[in-house]
Formats: C-alpha cells, sequence, structure tokens
C-alpha cells in the first residue's frame, strides 16, 4: 500500500468458510451451566466468536495447504524435516532443532533437563504451562517483569521487559548455580502481550553471558515483537522484521516455540539450542515421549506447514495488518469505557477486569465472571489469566493474581473487521450492564493448571 490511506486491509483473499456457531440466548446460558462456569468446556460449535486464544487458530495459506501435499511420512530421516530443520536454523542460527507436537512438549523436555530442586528459572513472566513445567521438575518460575508493567492504564513501548537490575540482585542472592535459565518471553503474554526491547535483549544477555547462565527465548510470537521493535525501537525502523528476528535469536543460546502461533499452523513446536549435552539429553526425551527425533510426534505434512510458516509469518504487510488490526480492537474498547491493558498487544486485547468490574473482589474471579457474561451475552468465548489461573491456597488464605485480566486472543487471518466490529459493540453494551456481573466460586479444583478443567458456580445474590 502506498501509505496514503488510513484503512490497513487483510493482505489476503477468502478462499475457504465455515460457518459461525449461533447460538439462541437460552441455549448459551444452559450450555454455560453445563460447561461448569468453564469456556474451555463450551462446545466450540456454540461459540459465535472464538477469543479464547490464538494458538492453533490460525487460517493456514495456500502455499502452506500445498506444502502439506509434499509432506514425506518416513518414521525416520523424512524430507520434511530437513526442510523444517533448514527454515529453524536459519532463523535462529541454533545447532540443534527438536520438532515437538506443540510448546509445552518442549518445555516439559527442557525443564526435565535443566531444572529440578532447589533450582530457580527466571523469566520476564512465565505463561501458564512454561510455569506448571518448571514447577513440575521440582523448581520455582520466578518473573522480574519491567517496572511499570504492571501498571495497565499506562502506556509504554516495551513493557514486556525484564527488570535487568532485579535480575542482577537474584543473581547475587542466589548465586548463577541454582539458576539454570533465564527465559525472556517474546511478546510476553502474560502481562499483555508487551513486546521486549531488542536493547533490553541484549541487556539481559549480557547479564547472562557474565555469570555464565543460559538464556532463551520463549518465542511464540517471534514476529510480532519483532515487528513492534521495528515500529517502536530508535535506529531499527529501517531494518527489515526478519533481520530484527535473527538479532532476537543471537541474543540467547536457544529457545523454544509453540509453533502454534507465529508459525501460523494448527499444531507444531520446536526445541532449539546450541548445547550439545543438553541437547543429547533432550533427545531422550523427545524419543521417550514425543516420537523418534526427526519427527517429534507431527505428522511430515505438519513439519512443512510449520517451514512455510516461518517464512510467511515475517511479511511485513502481514505484520502491519496483523498489530493493526488488535489495536483497532483496543481502540474501540477504549471508546466504549473499557479499561485495558495499554498499549493493545501484538495477539490480543486484555480486558482489566480488576477496574472493570470492581464490586468483585478477587476470590470470587473477576476476570472468569467478565468472560462468562461476555459468553453469555453474545456468544464471544475469551480467556481469563487472573486468580483462576494464577491465584494460589497458602498458608494464610487465598492469595490472589497481581492481575484480573480477560484475554481476547485474536486467531490469525480468521476474523475480519466486522467481526472485530461485532466485539466492540458486544463490550459496549457490557459496560452498560456491568454492575449486574456476579462473582464466582470454584467447585471443583485440580491441582495442576486449574483453570483448563476447574468447575465453578455463580455466588448467589
Amino acid at each position: 500500500m502506498s501509505g496514503e490511506y488510513k484503512t490497513i486491509i487483510e493482505p489476503f483473499k477468502i478462499k475457504c468458510v465455515e460457518p459461525l456457531g449461533f447460538a439462541e440466548p437460552a441455549e448459551r446460558e444452559d450450555v454455560l451451566r453445563r460447561a461448569g462456569y468453564n469456556l474451555f468446556n463450551v462446545p466450540a460449535d456454540k461459540v459465535l466468536i472464538d477469543l479464547l486464544t490464538d494458538s492453533g487458530t490460525a487460517a493456514m495459506s495456500a502455499e502452506q495447504w500445498s506444502a502439506v501435499m509434499r509432506g514425506d511420512e518416513s518414521y525416520a530421516g523424512a524430507k520434511s524435516f530437513f526442510r523444517f530443520e533448514a527454515a529453524v536454523r536459519d532463523l535462529t542460527g541454533y545447532a540443534h532443532v527438536l520438532p515437538t507436537h506443540q510448546g509445552r512438549a518442549a518445555e516439559r523436555i527442557l525443564m526435565g533437563v535443566i531444572a529440578g530442586p532447589g533450582k530457580v528459572v527466571i523469566s520476564n513472566s512465565h505463561f501458564d504451562t512454561t510455569r506448571a513445567n518448571v514447577e513440575a521438575a521440582g523448581a520455582q518460575a520466578l518473573d522480574l517483569p519491567a517496572p511499570g508493567a504492571l501498571e495497565f492504564g499506562r502506556s509504554a513501548p516495551f513493557k514486556g521487559d525484564m527488570d535487568v537490575a532485579a535480575l542482577e540482585k537474584e543473581i547475587s542472592k542466589r548465586g548463577a548455580a541454582g539458576i539454570p535459565l533465564i527465559i525472556m518471553t517474546v511478546t510476553n503474554n502474560s502481562l499483555g502481550g508487551q513486546p521486549a526491547s531488542l536493547k533490553n535483549l541484549h541487556e539481559v544477555s549480557e547479564v547472562a553471558r557474565a555469570h555464565k547462565i543460559p538464556l532463551f527465548l520463549d518465542a511464540a510470537r517471534f514476529a510480532e515483537n519483532a515487528y513492534f521493535i521495528k515500529l517502536r525501537e530508535r535506529g531499527q525502523e529501517s531494518r527489515s522484521a526478519g533481520d530484527i528476528a535473527r538479532e532476537m535469536f543471537s541474543c540467547a543460546s536457544g529457545c523454544l516455540m509453540s509453533a502454534k502461533k507465529d508459525a501460523l499452523v494448527n499444531i507444531g513446536g520446536f526445541l532449539a539450542l546450541n548445547d550439545d549435552e543438553w541437547a543429547g539429553a533432550a533427545r531422550a526425551l523427545l524419543i521417550l515421549g514425543e516420537g523418534f527425533s526427526t519427527y517429534g510426534g507431527l505428522a511430515g505434512r505438519d513439519l512443512e506447514a510449520m517451514a512455510q510458516g516461518l517464512s510467511e509469518v515475517l511479511d511485513e504487510k502481514y505484520l502491519s495488518y496483523r498489530l493493526r488490526s488488535v489495536e483497532y480492537l483496543g481502540e474501540g474498547l477504549r471508546r466504549a469505557g473499557v479499561p485495558i491493558v495499554e498499549p493493545p498487544g501484538g495477539h490480543a486485547v486484555y480486558v482489566d477486569a480488576r477496574r472493570f468490574l470492581p464490586q468483585i473482589p478477587p476470590e470470587r474471579y473477576p476476570a472468569q465472571a467478565l468472560a462468562c457474561e461476555l459468553y453469555r451475552l453474545a456468544g464471544i468465548r475469551s480467556v481469563e489469566i487472573g486468580s483462576l489461573m494464577f491465584g494460589q491456597e497458602g498458608p494464610g488464605g487465598f492469595v490472589p493474581a497481581p492481575m484480573e485480566l480477560v484475554r481476547l486472543a485474536v486467531p490469525r487471518r480468521v476474523y475480519t473487521q466486522s467481526h472485530i466490529d461485532f466485539v466492540i459493540e458486544v463490550f459496549a453494551d457490557l459496560a452498560r450492564r456491568r454492575k449486574s456481573v456476579r462473582g464466582l466460586r470454584v467447585v471443583e479444583n485440580p491441582r495442576v493448571l486449574r483453570h483448563f478443567t476447574a468447575r465453578l458456580e455463580p455466588v448467589p445474590a
């Protein structure tokens, strides 16, 4: 586009469609009750607009579907693996590439190799499955977000940064031997999809290398982060997103990735790293739990689609459309009087339920209550990132999460502007009736990652 028009159009045309799940209000109420007020339990055909996650929900391109047909389904040494390996190496520069069926498998394998009791894994912010896999390995997951990252109403360009001074303090206090890994999540999903700056990545890298602590990227949304750097970081505006992404990976010695995000596929992930010893141990765990090391629980066609997606995602026409679409949703919610995490993230807009529903205390899960009300009102599915996901029962009672957010994750290349306009319109209606929204209480409380399967019920009026 020449830049003379304000509207950023979808940089693709639609070849295949599928129907939406229209359900009547009474049916939605019944579905919600039978789901235990947990939107993960709602059947997809009862959802009108599905903003639960951007993971594995992308529409694949014609080139990706063509690549699927090239899939080599040989058990070992398939041609598709070597195409995939070459694509990952070209992007990251890392020596060892291990495919997995999705990102959490890479997390489980990596933590099985490096974590353990008495160890601490440090991040700008761990997401739910990363934290769970760190803790399942017996280690502690410690978040060191940048100062001001939790000030959700304040806008800043790189609220996904790590607090470097706090990192140095933790290393001094604990000793490098007790910290097997530092992870930078790009973009920072738990705190609003906020990007990390190239400057901060280099600063964290310098600290890590000085203390001989490996630094990895959680690279699920690396391309969105790279394009934010191009748009916001001084001196980066003339560089390509691909060049910036390669510099991001050069700051670290490995990465793990859910390819279901920025590789634009419906299944897949990988672990890539330089350390020969770690790679050997990880490969053994991969074979034990996922499959042989050249397929890692995936079909050859999945490897082909990932290889193609890793190239397509760095198309700057796509990235411009992607970030602008999410920003458009954020602008609409802001106009409707809905408090959001500022600025809007790269893959989602996060509604601040603590500010939106001040009448509901954290122990009554305001973000989950808001997500349920959004579904009840219009069939829009979202996800809670708050005290249901991250709250804990401590010795002194319930310990709420530091945030009470509802994430509206926008699937890649799936919805059009009219879908987003509808979401904005529904939120404007919801804002007018917000005082009537009631809290929830948990009636079934699983021990691990409870937000996926917990069952709740409304608190009596």
